[in-house]
């Protein structure tokens, strides 16, 4: 499991069947610092996630595992929305805070 933030919205008229009704964001990928390392991620919503959260994603055979994602063909599934993120004592994210 990867840590994300929203950061935009994919939009596909034209696609396999069996992605219709799933809903793609754009993630920009975090460490465990909730620093973004630069990469980008596009990732189907199985949880409803709104830009700028926090979330956990899931990428390859992981990724079908989700109710919303089981025998489609996705590589990149958002999986929970975070709350809060501690490590070693220290809280590295509050969505409370953040706000």
């Amino acid at each position: 499991m990867l840590l994300g933030r929203v950061v935009g919205t994919l939009v596909s008229t034209r696609k396999e069947p069996s992605l219709d009704g799933l809903k793609f964001l754009v993630l920009k990928q975090l460490d465990i610092d909730c620093q973004e390392t630069g990469g980008y991620r596009v990732a189907a919503d199985a949880v409803g996630a709104g830009l700028g959260e926090i979330v956990l994603y899931a990428t390859g055979s992981a990724a079908r595992q989700t109710k919303v994602t089981d025998r489609r063909p996705c590589d990149g599934v958002i999986m929970a929305i975070v709350d809060l993120l501690e490590v070693d004592g220290t809280i590295k994210y509050d969505k409370a805070e953040a706000g």
